[in-house]
């Protein structure tokens, strides 16, 4: 396992995101008021980015059918997803947020 660097933590300002690639998947890294999460980027409907969809708190709403999935557990909350999104820890180190990859 190793840490990726995302960039600056200031550079994602709160109820933004980035993304970034980790072992050949999409990954979403998003600020919720100086907190960071990062999950895979892909609706476990129907494949869609997440990214880009609104935010309710830690909650991210899938912008092309409004499945609702948890930012710190990765769960599926409502459907029509039913399947976890993966998860990665994050860290910030001298100022730089850093994903953990598998």
């Amino acid at each position: 396992m190793s840490w990726i660097a995302v960039g600056p933590a200031d550079s994602i300002a709160s109820g933004d995101y980035a993304q970034l690639e980790i072992d050949g998947a999409l990954v979403a890294v998003f600020n919720i008021h100086g907190t960071f999460y990062a999950i895979e980027d892909v609706c476990t409907h129907d494949g869609g980015e997440l990214a880009g969809g609104a935010l309710d708190g830690d909650v991210v709403i899938c912008p092309r059918h409004g499945a609702r999935f948890c930012l710190r557990t990765g769960a599926a909350l409502t459907p029509p997803a039913y399947e976890p999104v993966r998860t990665y820890p994050t860290r910030i180190v001298e100022g730089i947020v850093e994903v953990q990859s598998a």
